[in-house]
């Protein structure tokens, strides 16, 4: 062996490095508070029934065919994959719908059907200028371990400061849309896409467009729910040698003369190890949760730099009208508003807009049989979970004032013959401390933002970060990413073999 890792969590960044890691010969085991893996991957019973009740949108698929390649895998033989060619469905008021697919030409024409020619040219460029900025950052930034604006302006010479220039990244995403789209209704659709990041469109940086070549690349369903991603990666990661102990919390992370000694578990047992990957929100460490000694790795994050919080229904009911398809968007009607509730007031949104994950179905609405179905109903919320419970009438509000707009826009929720589990922002903070309920670390405001992230390296020795709080940021194939960063940073530090 060549050294013992304990890996502080098993979210997907954490079941990335503990493979990685074991795989390359090193000892390795993960202690999880919770019984199960995935971190925010997680589920949830309504009915008896499985729901997905984190991420639900599986993209970047490159990453995992790499990650399971190198472990001697076909990744789509070890997780059943179903590409979507209905993207989302969106609605407005006024029956008016619009679906993007797949492909830029068909998703070109039902944009020019619903709001004209002009705007399906617009749609072209936009996306023509997203993949420019996912090449830009791709490389220099995406894959990188602890970019700067400055290694990201010269990463390519005097090309490098002109793709900086290019990608637009002083602009607001909400600005740089208005280069592209004059029908307000589509500026919110892409708007939304800072929100992937929890951030609000009015505030994150232009560079954010690049969520819609990630999602032109290709959408897929996990057949078995996203879960079954976490439970393939800690299959392969345990058969090359990595242990698992659930149900056991972390309470210290030790240090001795200045370097990581392993770390104290909240029943007293002490875990030695030469190295720790924390997979957990950077916020818990520096708000001491895992000890004094290693703390002052990670700056504190202000309440106002918190990311979005949700309000999520996990439900198992009947619904009516709408024809559902895998995702579904029902906008508010004053985009701005919403956002200013929320980040601007901390409160939650007067009237939001609302996301709906119908796990039953796939492209064709036509498919599903009917009966009661598993979804996943979603607004956006502020990360004020540590103080404000948001329960009782505020919920209430909330919750009457969400499926209104979703009765208005078409679809009715049998939610008096349901199954419902809610999550408040509250529930979201008991499950991942010291984040007030924020799902995605740091907002994405400014644009510095993104570089504030901290990286896989700390200034410890032996003691690395992984996460959507780490950089490269949140979202499933990002978090996978930052676990692979961070252990092939140990493994670099240790002069072992690269991964």
């Amino acid at each position: 062996m060549k050294g013992k890792v304990i890996v502080v969590g098993a979210g997907v960044a954490g079941l990335v490095s503990a493979l990685e890691l074991a795989r390359a010969g090193y000892d390795v085991q993960v202690v999880e508070r919770q019984a199960a893996p995935g971190g925010k991957m997680r589920q949830v019973f309504a009915g008896g029934r499985p729901v997905d009740a984190g991420p639900t949108v599986f993209t970047m698929r490159w990453v995992f065919e790499r990650i399971f390649g190198d472990a001697g895998r076909v990744f789509a033989e070890e997780v059943r994959l179903k590409p979507l060619s209905i993207l989302a469905r969106h609605a407005w008021d006024g029956d008016h719908r619009l679906d993007l697919f797949a492909g830029v030409e068909q998703s070109a024409d039902a944009i020019g059907a619903f709001a004209g020619p002009r705007e399906a040219e617009g749609f072209r460029q936009f996306c023509a200028r997203a993949r420019d900025v996912y090449q830009t950052l791709e490389e220099p930034f995406i894959r990188s371990p602890q970019p700067t604006p400055i290694s990201l302006a010269f990463s390519s010479g005097l090309r490098g400061l002109t793709d900086m220039w290019r990608i637009s990244p002083f602009s607001t995403l909400w600005s740089a849309l208005g280069d592209h789209f004059q029908d307000p209704r589509l500026r919110q659709l892409f708007g939304r896409y800072a929100t992937y990041c929890g951030s609000s469109p009015f505030d994150a940086p232009a560079t954010l467009m690049l969520v819609a070549h990630v999602e032109q690349d290709g959408v897929w369903i996990i057949e078995d729910g996203m879960h079954a991603l976490a439970q393939s990666l800690e299959s392969i990661a345990r058969e090359n040698g990595a242990q698992f102990k659930y149900g056991v919390e972390v309470e210290e992370v030790l240090t001795t003369a200045g370097r990581i000694s392993g770390v104290r578990l909240r029943n007293g047992e002490v875990l030695e190890a030469e190295n720790v990957i924390v997979n957990a929100d950077s916020a818990a460490v520096a708000a001491g949760l895992l000890g004094r000694s290693v703390a002052s790795t990670v700056s504190p994050l202000r309440r106002d730099q918190r990311s979005l919080s949700a309000m999520t229904w996990v439900m198992n009911a009947e619904t009516r009208g709408f024809p559902l398809v895998r995702h579904n968007v029902f906008f508010s009607g004053n985009y701005q508003a919403e956002f200013d509730d929320i980040f601007g007031r901390s409160r939650l949104p007067r009237e939001p807009t609302v996301y709906v994950c119908a796990q039953d179905r796939s492209d064709d609405a036509a498919e599903f049989q009917g009966g009661r179905e598993r979804l996943l109903v979603l607004v956006n919320a502020p990360a004020t979970g540590d103080s404000d419970r948001f329960t009782g009438a505020e919920a209430a509000e909330c919750e009457e004032r969400t499926f209104a707009l979703l009765a208005r826009l078409g679809l009715d929720v049998d939610r008096a013959g349901s199954d419902t589990v809610l999550t408040t922002p509250a529930g979201f903070h008991d499950l991942f401390p010291a984040t007030g309920g924020a799902l995605y670390g740091a907002a994405s405001h400014g644009w510095m933002a993104s570089f504030s992230r901290p990286g896989g390296k700390t200034r410890i020795p032996g003691l690395y970060l992984a996460g959507g709080s780490v950089h490269p940021g949140p979202g499933v194939p990002m978090a996978a990413l930052s676990g692979w960063l961070a252990a092939a940073q140990l493994a670099v530090d240790h002069n072992s073999t690269r991964l």
